[in-house]
């Protein structure tokens, strides 16, 4: 499985939110950020910081998604 972030930007959309601006709002850095972007790990408490900046839960951030069989292959 992965974690897909696409909510959080849908959600700086909805919002009228700037990447940059969560980055202040949150006190997370634009490498953290741009982690997010790429669907890479990121550590818990960076999305916490995001989830009381923008005022929501990590459901409304962040899905799990399962890894698609050509994934599952190169694992192995």
């Amino acid at each position: 499985m992965k974690a897909s972030y696409n909510k959080l930007f849908k959600l700086l959309i909805d919002k009228k939110i700037m990447k940059g601006e969560l980055c202040k709002r949150a006190n997370v850095s634009t490498t953290s950020l741009g982690k997010l972007v790429k669907g890479q790990n990121v550590m818990v408490d960076i999305l916490l910081r995001i989830c009381d900046a923008l005022d929501c839960t990590m459901d409304d951030i962040m899905e799990l998604v399962k890894d698609s069989p050509k994934d599952d292959a190169t694992i192995k």
